[in-house]
């Protein structure tokens, strides 16, 4: 039996830079991928009990049926009065009942790439969409007033203010001829009443413990880019309430749904036969995006610098007709043999109903 936990990360007025591949230092996303989330409680798990332990524990995600954890990404919260709202990557279908005719509110619809758990549930887990919903949506479009509400008092159009963005001017020194050179970078700063959270599903409750202990380690020393600048740390909030709410249980005990969509990165070498048809293909039912990720190691204790193999991976919110399981993928560079180098493709996804298109 899985437990499934929620985790909230409060950053206290601290920067964050999350840098993505192809982006430069004047660029940050607003929150962090699995993959990335994972490596870094990696990292901290390596700092705080050594190489040989650290080994050991990555050998459970490799060679068990079932890994010690499942980790989302990171995604948004906001506080609003005494409700917390949590945002849910929109799946890449469209709820039931949605309408074949909507020229009146595409765009407005499109533009919801995040949904707050109440209308996220209600699309997707619920009575799905509702005429109502495409009236406010078309309001929305024409820049008028709507008498509808729902959508707006539930903070499905107040993602963006749960944060902003700061080009911040820095320079850099060469190391011999002391010449600088001015350059940007973009921190995210997170409102006073927002952050960021992610959901982990435990196959060992047991490993609770040390999974927290491991990631308040990690909030103290920072997470993303920037560290040195006293970026990205963050007290892990409300840890002892940290099951879920009846709402959440609702959410990921739901079992009446046809899709399941994912709230992690998703990679799979070959991919398991059940997301496959019988010509070996990706199912038609299935709708997706994919990201490349890339980056950099830093290998500890020697601090040399190697770039990682680069591999695609299925994003958050991508669709598929049976649930997708994952596994890390190995991203070693060629010619690096001090450790191997893992990029979690370990999914975590929830069940849904949508359209079939």
């Amino acid at each position: 039996m899985t437990v499934w936990k929620l985790f909230r990360l409060n950053f206290k007025g601290n920067p964050v830079h999350f840098g993505e591949l192809g982006i430069g230092m004047e660029k940050t996303s607003d929150r962090i991928h699995s993959d990335t989330l994972f490596s870094a409680w990696v990292s901290a798990y390596a700092r705080l009990f050594g190489k040989d332990a650290v080994e050991e524990r990555l050998k459970q995600f490799t060679t068990e049926i079932e890994p010690p954890f499942r980790l989302s990404s990171t995604f948004i919260y906001r506080q609003v009065n005494d409700e917390t709202i949590y945002y849910l990557p929109r799946p890449l279908k469209r709820p039931n009942n949605y309408p074949d005719n909507d020229f009146d509110f595409a765009k407005e619809y499109k533009k919801l790439n995040y949904l707050p758990l109440k209308i996220w549930q209600c699309w997707y887990q619920g009575e799905g969409w509702i005429k109502s919903d495409g009236e406010e949506l078309k309001a929305k479009a024409k820049k008028q007033e709507s008498l509808i509400r729902k959508l707006k008092q539930a903070g499905t159009f107040e993602y963006s203010e749960a944060f902003k963005t700061q080009k911040v001017p820095k320079i850099a020194v060469d190391r011999i001829t002391r010449a600088t050179n001015i350059y940007h970078t973009n921190f995210v700063y997170f409102q006073e009443n927002a952050g960021l959270y992610f959901l982990v599903e435990f196959s060992k409750p047991e490993f609770e413990n040390n999974f927290l202990t491991v990631l308040n380690f990690l909030g103290s020393e920072g997470i993303g880019g920037e560290r040195s600048s006293g970026a990205g740390q963050f007290k892990v909030e409300n840890v002892e309430s940290s099951e879920l709410t009846p709402e959440w249980e609702k959410v990921v005990k739901f079992d009446k749904g046809n899709f399941h969509s994912l709230i992690s990165l998703f990679w799979e070498n070959p991919l398991a036969s059940d997301l496959l048809d019988k010509e070996g293909k990706l199912k038609q039912e299935s709708s997706y995006e994919l990201l490349r990720r890339g980056g950099w190691i830093s290998s500890s204790p020697s601090g040399s610098q190697r770039r990682r193999k680069s591999i695609q991976m299925f994003a958050e919110g991508s669709v598929f007709p049976d649930k997708p399981m994952g596994k890390l993928a190995d991203v070693t560079p060629n010619g690096f043999s001090s450790h191997s180098v893992y990029r979690s493709g370990i999914s975590l996804s929830l069940p849904i109903k949508a359209k079939f298109e």
